[in-house]
């Protein structure tokens, strides 16, 4: 029968070996190259992304009602 703590040594050893080997090293490179590459581009997190598509619809309800305004205003016009 194994021992549950002879296994729980075998792991640490384990990890700390991956956590040693050139895979990790790799790992860590590879998250740098992604984000310089990410920093590189014009990107918006999606906060900023969130305020202004509600800045959007804001927009295009004012633009509505302006435009029936002036739509009344015509007509109104058009009536005298």
């Amino acid at each position: 029968m194994l021992d549950p703590k002879m296994l729980d040594e075998f792991a640490a050893r384990i990890s700390s070996l991956i956590a040693a080997s050139p895979a990790k090293d790799l790992e860590k490179n590879a998250k740098a190259v992604m984000s310089g590459f990410l920093a590189k581009l014009d990107l918006v997190t999606r906060e900023e992304f969130d305020v202004q598509a509600e800045v959007l619809t804001r927009t295009r309800e004012k633009l509505r009602d302006l435009e029936a305004r002036v739509e009344a205003l015509e007509r109104a016009r058009q009536g005298q």
